[in-house]
């Protein structure tokens, strides 16, 4: 009897923690109370490691993950923002005939509006690849080279090179790995780059991050400075398989940018916030922020968002996005796990009348998180979404359009790890040819998709349907 008493208090114990800890997500609530039940024990063990908000601990109240202090620099002056006030150009940007997106943006905090940028869409790997050492090969001060996952193979052999040969030349080189994406990165590879020079941390290695409490909160950001004037972010790593050369995944559909300008500086103090983490280095100097001579041909936003943050910004964005569409909303992503609030935006939005399309890849690589995907498919394609299941190979962009008054590429799903685990970052765009641009991939991209019906959808056995309430249900921790 005195058994059954003390199971029954651990028990209540077990979920008392959970139902307290979790109380602002309830899906993610059920989520750990359904682990905990399959595996009483080792359930709440993972909940101890894995789930404690990010922003209670010691050592980020410590560190700071915030804006680096110091020596003020152009981004704090010379950007302009964009006021309640100023003068619209509806010929212009679309997003000023919209008082409330415009409104919700120009106050996202630290992530004002930009207009003195160059942008340049990079569609897939190879280009992209191709740009970026280029312009690693012009750098003459700096390079900062952050990303979630580089490979020790021969794309990641390529860049390393390339590093190492800057560094020789005398440029500083910083590098950022993430610890979980890039976990089969050898050592032989980092001593490689710091035997040249370059200064090399992994962001949240493993069994730190787990002695830690933090191993579900991982850098998914994909950064390139080249002395603090070009900048490039979006969906692409370091690695064989974003060329295409993964047997299983085939031909690899991505997004990258290029950006020069005002928004560079957003960029470089997204990725000084994270070194300043992972080394406790404050690195400053003029060099950081140079000026430049980039006339105004691109209003441009960086938002960058994290578990460390009070706003969800890249979520909210999204959100705001959806809600402001009159016309269209065009979606790719590879993974798609909303949360409530976006589903409800897309639902409305096309009952509203605006024309909502998706495209999702058909290939997965990970069988889980696609039933999962799935789960979610069903009331938005009976609301009227229309749903693009990519066959060429695998999906791997991540792009929204508003629109014609705005696009975002980043590096960000439109999944709850990415919109509240995940350290991520994204660009907003708002020129009219940069919108033209995606939008002719977009349409490129449905000539290679095969739109999912809903009365075939509804056709699938209970054992699919099964699969996909589990999935469900456990989504809110992939």
């Amino acid at each position: 009897m005195i058994w059954v008493l003390i199971v029954l208090v651990l028990f209540v114990f077990q979920t008392a923690t959970i139902l307290i800890g979790e109380y602002r997500r309830p899906a993610k609530t059920v989520a750990w109370l359904l682990v905990m039940f399959i595996f009483p024990v080792i359930g709440f063990i993972m909940y101890y490691f894995l789930a404690k908000e990010y922003s209670q601990r010691k050592i980020v109240r410590r560190k700071g993950h915030g804006k680096p202090k110091g020596k003020r620099h152009p981004a704090s002056d010379a950007i302009p923002v964009l006021e309640e006030d100023e003068p619209l150009e509806s010929g212009k940007y679309d997003l000023y005939e919209d008082a409330r997106l415009c409104g919700f943006l120009c106050n996202i905090p630290g992530s004002p509006l930009t207009e003195r940028n160059q942008v340049e869409v990079l569609t897939n790997a190879e280009p992209t690849y191709a740009s970026m050492l280029a312009a690693i090969d012009e750098a003459k001060d700096h390079i900062h080279f952050e990303f979630y996952t580089i490979r020790h193979d021969a794309t990641g052999r390529l860049f390393q090179e390339a590093l190492i040969r800057k560094a020789q030349e005398g440029v500083k080189i910083r590098v950022i790995y993430d610890g979980i994406g890039s976990y089969q990165l050898s050592n032989a590879y980092i001593n490689k780059l710091k035997q040249a020079g370059i200064e090399v941390q992994s962001f949240l290695p493993p069994l730190i991050a787990f002695f830690d409490k933090r191993l579900n909160y991982r850098n998914h950001r994909k950064i390139v400075i080249v002395d603090g004037k070009v900048g490039f972010l979006g969906g692409i790593n370091i690695g064989n398989e974003y060329v295409g050369k993964d047997p299983k995944l085939g031909f690899w559909r991505d997004t990258h940018l290029k950006l020069s300008g005002d928004a560079v500086y957003y960029l470089q103090q997204t990725f000084l916030t994270d070194w300043l983490f992972v080394s406790g280095q404050r690195v400053s100097g003029e060099s950081l922020f140079p000026e430049h001579h980039q006339p105004e041909d691109s209003l441009v936003q960086v938002i960058a968002s994290g578990p460390d943050a009070q706003w969800d910004a890249i979520q909210e964005m999204f959100f705001a996005g959806i809600v402001a569409a009159r016309k269209r909303v065009y979606l790719t992503t590879p993974y798609f796990i909303p949360d409530p609030s976006i589903t409800m935006a897309l639902k409305t939005a096309v009952i509203s009348g605006a024309d909502v399309r998706m495209i999702l890849p058909y290939k997965a690589d990970s069988r889980i998180v696609q039933y999962a995907t799935r789960s979610y498919l069903l009331e938005l394609m009976q609301a009227g979404v229309r749903i693009y299941l990519y066959r060429k190979g695998f999906m791997h962009a991540k792009v929204m359009l508003i629109d014609h008054t705005m696009a975002t590429v980043g590096t960000a799903n439109m999944d709850m790890r990415s919109f509240f685990s995940n350290f991520e970052l994204n660009a907003v765009l708002f020129n009219h040819d940069v919108i033209a641009r995606l939008e002719a991939d977009f349409l490129q991209d449905l000539k290679d998709c095969e739109e999912l019906k809903l009365a075939e959808f509804e056709k699938r056995s209970r054992w699919e349907k099964g699969k996909e309430v589990l999935a469900r249900m456990l989504s809110p921790l992939f």
